[in-house]
């Protein structure tokens, strides 16, 4: 199913996670750019939209080239932030991916309410590029694993800490531990401290997704594709074969079919 914008529409994504908001200007079907910024609950609209039309003047893009914004959020006290920002400064009411919205996807979890924004935006991006089944792999604050139905119904899925909460909780809880770089090692064994908690959580996620990923074909009976994004997922997609292709964007461009949805 083609969902094109028309040519002098511009659309502007934006993911708000609990680490990085992650934003992106559409023309049409191509992604021209994307930018990630920390998340801070702290940060007042004004501030926000310092930061992100700094970003988008370096792109020689302004607040009136934008035509539409679509927003999925796990930060609900941004939402409003976000929301002022974008009456101010674009003059533009967002679409928020939240009940009541169309997104094309059917989810066949006990409470549908619990299953966050981004999630529903990655299910509707993977069926339109991979069909399905699908498993999307999201390495980011949490590792979501997001299980796609070939008639693209957001089936269930599992949550895990991710590695960079883990590599923190680390630091905190542990006083004789430091605070590491998140690459993988040489070698399994560490020879030192910083090597050996390399090994132990970079390691430890892979054999996680890949242990994960397995039952879960299992329980499908099927072979389904497994997509990685997120700011971890080159991590680990470099350290194991069960990843099938990498897709930093696929929340952008869940985003993007929503929004056509309810244009």
């Amino acid at each position: 199913m083609t969902l094109p914008l028309r040519s002098k529409e511009m659309l502007l994504a934006i993911d708000i996670g609990n680490t990085n908001v992650t934003f992106g200007v559409f023309d049409g079907e191509n992604l021209l750019a994307t930018w990630r910024m920390a998340t801070d609950v702290d940060k007042m609209p004004d501030e926000y939209a310092i930061a992100m039309l700094s970003m988008l003047s370096h792109r020689n893009l302004a607040p009136s080239n934008v035509t539409g914004i679509a927003m999925c959020s796990t930060v609900p006290p941004l939402n409003t932030i976000f929301e002022e920002m974008f009456q101010r400064y674009f003059d533009i009411t967002p679409l928020i991916v939240s009940p009541g919205v169309k997104t094309g996807v059917r989810i066949r979890m006990d409470n549908p309410r619990e299953v966050g924004p981004d999630r529903i935006a990655n299910t509707a991006a993977a069926h339109h590029l991979y069909e399905g089944p699908v498993i999307v792999v999201d390495v980011g604050t949490a590792t979501t694993f997001d299980v796609v139905s070939s008639e693209g119904n957001f089936i269930g899925g599992a949550i895990a800490t991710g590695l960079g909460t883990a590599a923190e909780a680390l630091f905190q809880r542990a006083a004789a531990l430091p605070r590491i770089e998140l690459v993988a090692p040489k070698r399994a064994i560490g020879t030192s401290t910083i090597m050996a908690m390399q090994s132990g959580i970079v390691f430890g996620y892979v054999g996680l997704v890949e242990g994960i990923v397995a039952r879960i074909q299992q329980e499908l009976g099927e072979k389904a594709v497994v997509v990685a994004t997120g700011g971890y997922a080159d991590i680990i997609a470099r350290e194991t074969s069960v990843i099938d292709s990498m897709n930093p964007n696929i929340t952008l461009i869940g985003l993007r079919l929503i929004y056509l949805m309810n244009a």
